[in-house]
């Protein structure tokens, strides 16, 4: 299984331009963004205390709802559909690609409340 490392990891090398190093939304490419990144480390705190894991893990995949042309965040869904490790998501076990599994449990370790 992935660790909160790999996903830290998996984060610097794809997010930080947008959401910065500390995830709250002011990386350089971020800045010129008509729309501002989220600030990453708030999801739990918009979301009742609670990591919104389900809808997360469907925006970074890139959610079938939302047109890729609706949205400048990249779709990582493609390419990594062929290596999947099953990750419990609102209680039922969720194949998941292995890269944002550790995104996953990388962003939940980030959250801060108010």
């Amino acid at each position: 299984m992935p660790t909160r490392s790999d996903g830290a990891a998996f984060f610097a090398q794809n997010c930080t331009s947008c959401h910065g190093a500390d995830a709250r939304g002011a990386g350089p490419t971020g800045r010129t963004l008509t729309v501002a990144p989220t600030d990453l480390t708030k999801l739990s705190a918009e979301n009742g205390g609670t990591f919104p894991e389900a809808r997360a893990l469907a925006y970074i995949y890139g959610d079938p709802i939302d047109s890729h042309l609706a949205r400048v965040m990249p779709q990582f869904g493609d390419e990594m559909a062929l290596d999947l490790v099953p990750v419990e998501i609102d209680g039922i076990l969720t194949p998941t690609p292995r890269e944002l599994a550790g995104l996953l449990f990388y962003l939940e370790s980030i959250q801060q409340y108010p």
